[in-house]
């Protein structure tokens, strides 16, 4: 899944540990998420979205290319 969390996470200077901590996940579950190799709840898209003042849209909304 392509999402755009990594990029979010840089535009607040904010570092993997940070918002691991802010949503309670590990760093290595961000690390993850951030790759596309983990599909995380919507529980969780949804607290990483508002710990980067983002919406879920922003964040994991897949856009189909033409």
């Amino acid at each position: 899944m392509n999402n755009r969390v990594k990029l979010a996470r840089l535009e607040k200077s904010m570092t993997q540990i940070q918002l691991a901590k802010k949503v309670k996940v590990t760093r290595q579950t961000i690390g993850l998420i951030e790759k596309g190799e983990y599909n995380p709840s919507l529980q969780l898209c949804i607290a990483i979205a508002k710990a980067l003042e983002k919406t879920l849209d922003e964040l994991f909304w897949e856009v189909e290319s033409h």
